[in-house]
């Protein structure tokens, strides 16, 4: 026999709510993981980075006795003629795409820093024949290994 009542079919407002909570919850994680992932990939980049920078220094001054200027390395043209193999985006942070090619002085959020200086520890931008070492610094998203920044000093 066929019944002539009707069911109402759906879900209580409580079910509803629950369901939202829940993909909320989902959601929250997914996002936390997912800046998570982009910051380590960045902090990695970060040290890439450095690293072939490095190569290049000790390239430049194995070729010509000294490191070159903070000016020098800051100049496009310089950097083409003197370090062909070094790609110019990687004096760029990562997490500041629209930042000029341009090393500081001194490490800060976003940018790298380039500081040469002659064997007394004086600054060699005066006359970049005297460069004869460097510390070139990136600040990095949180801490890796426990440091906050990520340096590179001449090989003596």
């Amino acid at each position: 026999m066929i019944s002539l009542k009707k069911h109402n079919q759906g879900f209580t407002i409580v079910e509803l709510l629950i369901v939202i909570v829940v993909i909320g919850i989902l959601a929250l994680l997914v996002i936390t993981t997912y800046s998570g992932i982009q910051q380590k990939a960045r902090n990695s980049k970060r040290q890439a980075d450095m690293n072939s920078v490095q190569t290049q220094l000790e390239a430049y001054f194995q070729n010509s006795g000294y490191y070159p200027s903070r000016a020098d390395m800051n100049d496009g043209t310089w950097l083409s003629t003197n370090m062909k193999s070094l790609d110019q985006n990687a004096l760029v942070d990562p997490s500041n795409a629209t930042q000029s090619k341009t090393l500081l002085a001194a490490a800060a959020a976003k940018s790298y820093a380039y500081a040469p200086l002659n064997s007394s520890d004086a600054s060699c931008e005066a006359d970049d024949t005297t460069c004869a070492k460097y510390t070139l610094t990136a600040t990095f998203e949180g801490t890796v290994n426990g440091a906050s920044t990520a340096v590179k000093t001449n090989l003596d």
